[in-house]
């Protein structure tokens, strides 16, 4: 009889069974507290306001959902809070997958731990695992799935089930079957990023709750596709053809891929994070906005295609305006929330510089991406004179990252944003930061009420 080779999904069960350190523990409560303040912030919006309306037929129950002080159904929290996350653009992301493993995971694991009132370190294990299967597919499935899919959802879809499954303590078979049912739907193309809607919420939503049900459904014995990704008209065959298969499983000794995933500082796509800091190299050589008169940015093609947008209408596109980031950051220093607001987004001195900006495709941090975000910038002043300047990786990616504290008082700018009193926020970062070593999910769970 032929031989049948073991399937990646059984290879990537194996990868999750491995030890999970304190060091590994503490840096998911920290992944888990970054995006709880993205999610808080994003609930106080539009959109996220708008998700909350699905609640009617999410059915009740005793899973926690940002900014709604009824519990809901697991898979409604995690449709929900998998919503919330991504809203504000700052959200965690791991650059060379090229995508954004928090919001999806840690809603579908969090819904998890309080349906079947598990414990704070299944809880960060789940985190941990689910984040590794994201990164291990997404770094897989080549440029040109990026090029049409939203990898954070397709490829998150099978980190929700995996970590889900992994809380569960799914056996090998039935965590196969997980990630063959929440890959036969994964999905979620591009077409939102031209127009004005609120569809790349949708597809966080969709992937946290159907990597859940996926697991749930394993777990009561309901059978998936074991070769969904590298079999015929598999996940790679369909949507990936240049995936690279043998990246699933490479390394398998390494430290967990959540250490690789960065913090985003700014509130913009992460696309326009290089220029915001290569710009605040400039400022803090001596040069002064006033004597700009025109600013060259040469960047990497996907923040080309993506964050080309010189006169944004919106707070949406504000935040992938490669102009207006390089604007607000020359005029203010950092960009801020409000800087995006649609009020402040036409702003006179903003718009008169914002149309000095000019983008190209620099050679070297094209070739250098994905594996490095950088840019640089070329500022032609008054009288003359330019001034050149390079970065190879962003602030938050593991060559710059951000400390704890950094984390905290990004958690903590969030929650304020939002109205969140400062006692509150205090006690959640206590109890966040705490579990590796809580015996109950009680303190986090109970403090959602304040939200």
């Amino acid at each position: 009889m032929p031989h049948t080779p073991p399937a990646l999904t059984e290879g990537l069960y194996d990868l999750v069974q491995r030890e999970m350190n304190r060091s590994t523990l503490e840096c998911s409560s920290l992944h888990l507290l970054d995006w709880l303040g993205c999610a808080i912030a994003g609930s106080h919006t539009e959109t996220g306001r708008r998700l909350q309306t699905i609640s009617s037929v999410s059915g009740w129950g005793n899973c926690t959902v940002v900014g709604n002080r009824s519990g809901l159904s697991a898979d409604g929290a995690a449709f929900i809070n998998g919503g919330l996350g991504n809203i504000l653009e700052m959200d965690d992301i791991h650059r060379v997958s090229i995508l954004h493993p928090g919001p999806i995971v840690v809603p579908a694991a969090l819904a998890a731990a309080e349906q079947h009132n598990l414990s704070p370190r299944a809880l960060l294990e789940s985190i941990i695992a689910g984040y590794e299967v994201t990164i291990r597919i997404g770094r897989s499935v080549g440029h040109s799935h990026y090029g049409r899919f939203h990898a954070t959802a397709t490829c998150g879809t099978f980190g929700s089930a995996g970590g889900v499954a992994t809380a569960l303590g799914l056996e090998k078979e039935y965590f196969v079957s997980a990630l063959g049912n929440a890959g036969a739907t994964a999905g979620g193309i591009w077409r939102c990023i031209h127009e004005q809607v609120m569809t790349k919420q949708w597809h966080n939503a969709m992937a946290a709750s159907s990597g859940l049900r996926a697991a749930s459904l394993a777990d009561g014995g309901f059978t998936g596709s074991v070769y969904v990704l590298e079999g015929k008209d598999g996940f790679f065959e369909a949507l990936a053809p240049d995936a690279e298969p043998e990246k699933v499983l490479a390394d398998p000794s390494a430290p967990w891929l959540i250490h690789e995933t960065s913090f985003k500082p700014w509130p913009s796509c992460r696309h326009t994070h290089p220029t915001i800091d290569v710009l605040r190299l400039a400022l803090k050589d001596g040069v002064k906005v006033d004597d700009i008169e025109a600013v060259d940015m040469h960047v990497y093609r996907d923040a080309l295609r993506f964050c080309d947008r010189p006169k944004p209408a919106t707070e949406n596109d504000a935040k992938f305006s490669l102009q207006h980031v390089a604007a607000v950051t020359l005029l203010r220093d950092r960009p801020r929330m409000e800087d995006f607001e649609p009020a402040k987004i036409d702003v006179a001195d903003v718009t008169n510089l914002r149309a000095r900006v000019r983008l190209d495709e620099g050679s070297a941090v094209s070739a250098a991406y994905p594996y490095h975000y950088g840019a640089a910038a070329t500022l032609h002043l008054r009288g003359g004179e330019s001034r050149d300047y390079h970065l190879q990786d962003a602030w938050g990616d593991p060559e710059d990252p951000l400390s704890q504290q950094d984390v905290v008082n990004k958690f903590t700018q969030l929650g304020q944003y939002a109205g969140i009193a400062d006692p509150v926020l205090s006690r959640i970062i206590d109890a966040i930061l705490s579990l590796p070593w809580a015996q109950s999910l009680s303190d986090v769970t109970s403090s959602f009420a304040e939200l």
